[in-house]
């Protein structure tokens, strides 16, 4: 659909090339709601919204390069007019706390029908918050992430496979801090090894 003066205009961050088109069908439709660009990647989505300022950022979580968490706090502090709505499939607690932390505005499944997606844009414009209401609930009384950004970096590295060496190139660490993080996040998730304590982070949504 064409601009207009009015139009709520939005940029989608998806990296599965059939659900983005999908949505920007969807949102096309809705004759407030401009498509400004699509992205298949989180810092391809930050170029796009430095580049063109929309009012609504709509991103998936997990993405190439950059998640939607990271695009949401960086929004938060880079771009403050823009705000994020997260549209997942993780309806775990522990994102929702996550995603709120991180800036976003709403918070909705990918299995809810099409049409809320369109007004959560509109009432996210309008400042309002959006949340999937039977997460919400369970969010309110979910367990409290104990981990640090920093243990949840590196966890989630070792999570992939990665060596302490590995990790402690790519942030800058020696090896010795990298193990103490990572026995600070084992002992916290009462995990039996690094590999464990990950697998029970992402499965509470920590990682």
């Amino acid at each position: 659909m064409s601009p207009t003066n009015n139009s709520i205009r939005v940029i989608l961050a998806e990296d599965q090339t059939m659900v983005l088109g999908a949505l920007s069908a969807l949102l096309e439709l809705e004759p407030d709601i401009t498509v400004v660009a699509q992205s298949a990647n989180g810092r391809d989505a930050l170029a796009a919204v430095t580049r063109l300022t929309p009012d609504v950022l709509v991103t998936d979580i997990e993405m190439p390069q950059m998640t939607g968490l990271e695009l949401a706090a960086s929004l938060r502090t880079t771009h403050p007019k823009t705000r994020t709505i997260i549209l997942t499939t993780f309806a775990r607690p522990g994102y929702l706390r996550r995603a709120m932390d991180a800036g976003a505005r709403g918070y909705l499944l990918k299995d809810r029908p099409a049409s809320e997606l369109a007004d959560a844009v509109r009432r996210v414009h309008r400042g309002l918050r959006v949340v999937d209401p039977d997460l919400a609930t369970e969010a309110w009384n979910a367990e409290i992430d104990p981990l640090t950004d920093r243990e949840r970096q590196i966890l989630q590295r070792a999570g992939e496979g990665r060596s302490s060496t590995e990790i402690a190139g790519e942030l800058h660490l020696s090896e010795g801090t990298v193990r103490n993080y990572l026995s600070e996040a084992i002992a916290k998730l009462g995990a039996s090894n690094r590999i464990d304590a990950a697998r029970i982070a992402r499965a509470k949504g920590w990682l």
